[in-house]
């Protein structure tokens, strides 16, 4: 259990934007993202259940113990998180370890795990980063937007066919609704990441919509967050299916 949460905290600490999509952003996910959430939620409050009975005291704790443990667990991580505080999250160890022992070891397993040193901090993985260079800030920080799925594929989309039309990129981006994406893009017409050279309906002609250099900036740094490839790399590290991380973006 030890060697399990401080593998889990250290990877947060050392990926601080993916551990915001993930913890943090994720809650405001579609239902597919919810629903992967709780899976992995149940499956380590199965794990904390299975070591129930090492103790004499395991044995009268229902399964809903360990939900509240680790559902503890995550919420004090997602208050971390989603303060941006400068602490480190591996500093909340000792007392993470103390409040899962507790109902199952008892008060004084619990104040030896709260006592104890913290372990070796873990060799970075060789090989890409998840989340961009070491001190990386969120990719969208300074816009008052959620990243999204939906928003990144857009952005990399206008980049790669500048002056595209709203159906253009509405193709590349993969929405079928005409009506959101020509919401989105009035969004981040607002934001100053995109500006519209086109004439528009009004005279009959299709939108063509092009990045300003603050919209080039921003996925300038989405790409940094984000796994190599040779086309919308950044959704490598924003979702795994169609679905967004964010079911809405805040104006």
């Amino acid at each position: 259990m030890r060697a399990g949460l401080w593998t889990i905290l250290s990877f947060l600490e050392r990926e601080p934007v993916l551990a915001r999509v993930c913890v943090v952003q994720a809650l405001g996910g579609g239902a597919e993202v919810r629903a992967l959430r709780e899976r992995i939620l149940a499956e380590l409050a199965a794990v904390v259940y299975g070591g129930r009975l090492e103790g004499a005291r395991g044995g009268e704790c229902a399964p809903l113990t360990a939900e509240g443990l680790v559902g503890a667990a995550y919420m004090i991580v997602y208050g971390r998180l989603g303060r941006c505080d400068s602490e480190p999250l591996t500093g909340l160890f000792g007392e993470l370890m103390g409040m899962i022992v507790l109902p199952y070891l008892g008060p004084a397993a619990a104040r030896r795990e709260q006592a104890r040193p913290t372990p070796r901090p873990l060799a970075e993985p060789q090989g890409e980063r998840l989340s961009g260079p070491a001190g990386a800030e969120d990719p969208l920080q300074g816009v008052n937007m959620r990243l999204t799925y939906r928003t990144a594929r857009v952005l990399e989309g206008v980049r790669e066919n500048p002056g595209a039309s709203n159906r253009q990129v509405a193709d590349q981006a993969g929405i079928a609704d005409p009506g959101q994406v020509s919401k989105l893009l009035r969004r981040l017409e607002r934001l100053d990441l995109l500006t519209n050279q086109g004439l528009g309906h009004a005279q009959g002609e299709p939108n063509e919509w092009r990045l300003t250099p603050k919209g080039e900036q921003v996925v300038e740094s989405i790409r940094m967050h984000s796994y190599p490839s040779p086309r919308m790399g950044v959704i490598q590290s924003t979702s795994s299916s169609e679905g967004e991380i964010s079911s809405h973006e805040t104006t």
